[in-house]
């Protein structure tokens, strides 16, 4: 029962925020990444830096900040990135879209 209480969560990083370009695709991104043991301050990631942190194999998963509790997390749909025939896309659980969309993200 201990180990689950202080085990680490499963997931790297959270976004909290997104905010995307005229062309519909994600420009940047507000995220919490995990340091060790805690967590950052609020990052802002590039739709890049986002891409080149999944293809490391860091799992983002959608999500907000509980008030006043620095390390906890309400978490929501993992975010992937799905192969098309014009690139990559950034989506939220199993959305099936042509264009990036973070399904249930706040829009900045």
């Amino acid at each position: 029962m201990l180990k689950q209480l202080f085990s680490r969560p499963k997931y790297e990083g959270i976004i909290e925020a997104v905010h995307y370009n005229s062309d519909g695709r994600i420009d940047w991104v507000r995220a919490y990444e995990r340091r060790g043991p805690t967590w950052s301050d609020h990052v802002l990631l590039d739709r890049e830096k986002l891409i080149e942190r999944l293809n490391a194999g860091k799992r983002f998963y959608a999500g907000k900040r509980v008030e006043y509790q620095a390390s906890e997390f309400e978490v929501g749909a993992p975010i992937h990135l799905v192969q098309i025939e014009g690139g990559d896309v950034l989506v939220t659980g199993d959305v099936k879209t042509s264009q990036d969309q973070l399904a249930g993200v706040p829009i900045i």
